[in-house]
């Protein structure tokens, strides 16, 4: 029987330490690498059988680290799996994968020519509920998709260092593009900026796609409450993941018709039908896949590809949001 491959963890603060315990409960964490010694001092004397240290190079040196989980800001993430990869270590890093396109595809080919992983942290692709409605619209329940929109709203964590859109939308962008199986032909986006000059709190994206789909996102954390949907309308059915909502209720399909009445439509509508989900914890099935996925067992559903498109529309909606038009991904 195989063992479970060990990881070490590298940033351990505000989503950090959110994959410090799931790795731990799963039995894969290894060492955990800060650099605020405090922090690390205070996981220690939680978790005394787990490692820790400051500098990267001793991660790097460790031959019984299979695997390096990237918490750091977005900016380092290019540099820290780089380095991880050329070690002969497989790679899990949070969203975005970097911030360069130029930087992802190196990282895709460098970490092919190993022979090692690049998994993105796209956490909603392992949630119930979103798997579930994938299946839902793959199988054709909802029919021919018009459209997709995406909420994701709070107030609060505002960051320097990204705006709302890099913060927030990357989450929305990966499961649109799954569920639309195509990739967006023009993207156009707007924000304001109130808190700080250069720096969006608020941003409305929108992505059209060969098909006829359409999609938008609208994220803030400048907002009286936390939201997060998504909303599916097909032309048979319509779908809401909403994630603030209790586990029964967080993914409802609605069969609502439209009749014609000549030449008037007239909706019909009816009733949500809760659908059924087996509750989970979606950042633990993101971290038991990524060791399945260095185990060899599984194939990553949140690849270094992945992580690349959705990048790529990232990138063209800050051009867009810069520019004031819309882009369309050709021209990129």
């Amino acid at each position: 029987m195989k063992t479970k491959p060990k990881v070490a963890v590298i940033g351990s603060g505000y989503w950090g330490k959110n994959l410090v315990r799931n790795f731990r409960e799963l039995g894969a964490l290894q060492l955990i690498c800060d650099k605020n010694e405090h922090t690390l001092s205070l996981f220690k004397d939680q978790y005394p059988e787990v490692d820790v240290c400051m500098a990267y190079s001793d991660v790097l040196n460790r031959d019984d680290i299979q695997g390096v989980v990237i918490a750091t800001p977005a900016e380092t993430h290019y540099f820290l799996a780089k380095e991880a990869i050329l070690a002969g270590k497989n790679v899990y890093v949070e969203k975005p994968l970097v911030l360069d396109e130029k930087e992802g595809e190196e990282l895709i080919t460098l970490a092919k020519k190993h022979n090692r992983v690049l998994m993105v942290g796209h956490l909603l692709q392992y949630h119930p509920a979103f798997i579930r409605l994938k299946e839902l619209v793959k199988g054709g329940e909802l029919g021919r998709i018009n459209y997709i929109y995406s909420n994701r709203l709070n107030l609060g964590k505002i960051r320097r260092e990204e705006n709302v859109f890099w913060s927030f939308a990357p989450h929305d962008i990966s499961m649109i593009l799954t569920l639309a199986g195509e990739f967006p032909d023009k993207v156009s986006a707007t924000g304001g900026c109130y808190l700080h000059q250069t720096i969006a709190d608020v941003t409305t994206t929108h992505l059209e796609f060969s098909s006829g789909l359409k999609a938008h996102i609208f994220v803030s954390w400048l907002h009286p409450f936390k939201e997060q949907k998504l909303v599916v309308v097909g032309d048979k059915k319509m779908a809401v993941f909403d994630d603030m909502k209790p586990w029964k209720e967080k993914l409802l399909v609605y069969s609502h018709e439209i009749h014609w009445d000549g030449n008037i439509p007239v909706p019909v509508k009816a009733k949500a039908d809760c659908i059924e989900i087996i509750q989970s914890e979606p950042l633990k099935n993101e971290c038991q896949h990524f060791l399945d996925v260095v185990s060899g067992n599984v194939v990553p559903l949140t690849n270094g590809d992945e992580g690349l498109s959705v990048l790529k529309v990232l990138s063209a909606a800050s051009l867009s949001g810069s520019e004031n038009k819309a882009v369309r991904l050709g021209n990129l």
